[in-house]
């Protein structure tokens, strides 16, 4: 008999990522997984106790190439930090459609999220502070406003309701970031407030 081949953990993982970036996270379950390993579903449970424990390896991966968009993005220098970082979270929407779905257009009603920022985050909102003048609350605002703005772009790519170009896209960014600007720069209050 030929020596059985080993499936590791890693191996499932990269099989189940692809199955994801091609069909999406609702394809991902044992039968189909296994199927298209070419083995029984006996490796797949013998590395994960269930389906739900290797989503979260998925989440946990997908979340790792997202954090690698946004660094490329911002360490290109091809636009300034803070655009960087809303063109590699579009980016990263156009070319990674269903794990940008996986991670930011999924139900989370159930989760809980906790209200402060990330550190990326709060990095990203002292710049702003420092550059505009901003108080943090205004900057917080602010950058809310902008991450709407750009997650709606990113939710026209990843579910391909607009074909938009690259330059119409930096363009849509930064009409919005300057408009906002503008408003705040001002003193124009905003309804909405967070803390």
């Amino acid at each position: 008999m030929p020596p059985k081949v080993k499936i590791t953990k890693e191996d499932i993982i990269r099989v189940s990522m692809d199955m994801v970036r091609k069909s999406g996270v609702d394809a991902l379950n044992a039968r189909a997984l296994a199927a298209y390993i070419g083995c029984s579903t006996q490796p797949i449970f013998s590395n994960y106790l269930s389906m739900e424990d290797l989503k979260r390896d998925i989440m946990v991966t997908a979340n790792k190439i997202y954090e690698m968009y946004l660094k490329e993005g911002i360490s290109s220098g091809e636009y300034p930090m803070y655009k960087a970082s809303g063109m590699a979270y579009i980016r990263f929407a156009k070319e990674e459609k269903e794990l940008f779905k996986l991670l930011f257009m999924r139900d989370r009603s159930e989760e809980i999220i906790a209200p402060e920022f990330d550190e990326t985050t709060q990095n990203i909102i002292e710049i702003m502070q420092k550059n505009l003048g901003l108080s943090d609350k205004k900057a917080k605002m602010f950058h809310l406003e902008m991450w709407i703005y750009v997650h709606g772009i990113a939710t026209i790519l990843a579910t391909s309701y607009l074909p938009l170009e690259w330059d119409e896209i930096s363009s849509l960014v930064t009409d919005m970031y300057e408009g906002l600007k503008k408003r705040y720069l001002s003193g124009e209050e905003s309804e909405c407030v967070i803390s």
